[in-house]
Parts: structure tokens; sequence; C-alpha cells
């Protein structure tokens, strides 16, 4: 054989198979992320309020070999020539479907029906935040030694107030304040329910209160919503805060201007298919183990082509 030829040929089979290679190794990457979402949706199968995540992929940069030609006197044209130069990560999606119902029986655990958010934040009572708000789908919720309502990790949930109006027969009706609030159930209530707007309400045992023996209500669940709320940044702990994509929040009670309405003694669960996600799983798995052929090949390739001098 003639070194010259051996040397050209090296060359001209050097750049496709180290291209493949890097392509590989690009998907090998990306294939990883995507397990890597994968898994933690599957660890967090049963987290309150949990919402998963898809892996989009798209094609990276592609080398022009040859450009396009137009139609010619004698030729009809050509289309160009390209080589793409791998795959990279087009989006980690959040899915904000609502997850399965759970019954639970606990008065302080709240299900949202429909679009809303919980609004949770830290704070010292009696002043209520005005900012540094998160947002949860995880209503179950408990008293503190107060009797404020509040996360299981000690934020307080956000509502509002109420405005009590008397009724002629000795009781109030009662509707919900523009002014956020803290949401307090007095030592000593009993039979707390939580209705579909949002109320709180419990019967008061209070001696020589003028609404003893009455259900009162302590407040309302304030409920936010956003123009995109696959915007929402990811907190850890089910919480969530607003960004410049998902917008700002819109604040409201349940069961007005299109927000859901609230169901006592329920819990909304994860919405991790299980199904889908050992789908992603296998998916995943199959596209990390094809490029990982594809370095395997291209490096035997070389060896051949090493060994053309031998």
């Amino acid at each position: 054989q003639r070194p010259d030829l051996v040397e050209e040929a090296a060359e001209g089979a050097d750049a496709p198979m180290m291209r493949g290679m890097f392509s590989a190794i690009s998907g090998l990457k990306v294939h990883q992320t995507m397990l890597d979402v994968t898994a933690n949706d599957l660890a967090n199968v049963n987290t309150v309020g949990y919402k998963s995540a898809r892996t989009t992929f798209q094609d990276s940069l592609a080398q022009l070999v040859r450009g396009a030609n137009g139609p010619g006197n004698d030729t009809g044209g050509s289309n160009a020539l390209q080589v793409g130069l791998g795959v990279q990560l087009g989006s980690i999606d959040n899915l904000m479907t609502t997850g399965a119902p759970q019954t639970t029986g606990n008065p302080y655990d709240v299900y949202i029906e429909g679009t809303g958010w919980f609004r949770v934040a830290n704070g010292t009572p009696p002043a209520v935040p005005t900012g540094g708000f998160e947002y949860t789908r995880a209503g179950n919720f408990t008293l503190n030694s107060q009797g404020f309502l509040v996360t299981q990790s000690g934020q307080y949930l956000i509502g509002r107030g109420v405005v009590a109006t008397p009724d002629g027969r000795g009781g109030f009706t009662y509707r919900p304040d523009a002014a956020d609030s803290y949401i307090q159930v007095p030592a000593g209530a009993t039979d707390v329910t939580i209705a579909r707007d949002g109320g709180v309400s419990y019967i008061d045992n209070t001696p020589g209160s003028p609404t003893e023996g009455q259900r009162v209500v302590a407040g309302y669940i304030a409920l936010a919503r956003f123009s995109n709320e696959a915007g929402l940044t990811r907190n850890g702990g089910s919480t969530w805060s607003e960004s410049a994509s998902s917008g700002p929040a819109v604040i409201g009670t349940p069961d007005t201007d299109g927000f859901g309405t609230t169901i006592g003694g329920m819990l909304e669960m994860s919405n991790v298919d299980l199904a889908s996600q050992f789908t992603q799983m296998i998916t995943a798995q199959r596209g990390f183990q094809a490029n990982s052929r594809v370095i395997s090949t291209a490096d035997e390739m070389l060896a051949d082509l090493v060994n053309l001098k031998r």
C-alpha cells in the first residue's frame, strides 16, 4: 500500500468519525438528564401536591457540506447537504395537571378543585407580610400553638380578612375583606370546617361572647393564579415562586372570578403517572445505550484505520 494514500484516507475518515463520537457524547448527556428528571418524578410519586416534569430535546448545530442550488439552464437544482452535530436539551417542562384527590377526614386538609394556588409566607403575627410569598398546591395544613393555620414547615397560610354584618336575628353574615390576613382559629373552638368559598369557620364556645354557640368565620383562604403556571420556579418543600415567565400573581378568593373551589378534608396528591414515567425511563435507557454503541462503533472504525499502517 502507498503511505500517501493511507494518510489521505485517514484524514478524510477521521473527521466524520470524531464528529459522530461528539454527537454521541451529547446524546449521552441529554439522556442522562432525562433519566435524572424521571428519577425525581418517581421519587415524588407520593408527595402531596407535587407536579411532574417532562424533558424534551432539540437538535444542535449542523455542518453545511454543500449549499442548496436553484434550477439552472440544464439542471433542476439540488438540496443542501448538512450533517447534524448532535443533540441538546430543549426544555424541562412543568406539567401542571391536577393530581388525584384523596379523602383524609382531617378538617385542616384542603383540596383546590380547579384553578388556584395557596399563598404561604414567613411572618410575625399580627403584622402580615407584604412580600416574599410562595405558592403551593399542598394543602396539608395544621394549627400552630397560637391557632394560626400553617404549613408542615411552619409557613403561615395567607388569606383574607372577614367583614361581619349583623343579620338582624342576633347573628352575622360574613364576606371576605380585600386585605391580606392570617387565619386564626381560637382555642376552644369546635367543628372547624372549610367551605367551597374558602371560608374557615368554627363553633364559638367562648362564654359571654356575642357569637357564643354560633358558627363564626375566622377568615377566608386566598388563592393565586398566573398567566403561565408552568413558568413558576420550584423552591423545594412543595412550594413555588413567581418568575418573569409565570407573570405576576392575581389574587382572589375561591369560587369567584375564575378561581377554583376549596374542599376541606381532602388533599391533592402527586400528578406523577407511573406508567408514563416507567416508559420514559426505558426510553432514556435505550437512548443512552444506542449512543454508547455509536461511540464503540466509531472507536472500532478508528482502530481499523490505524491498523492500515501495520
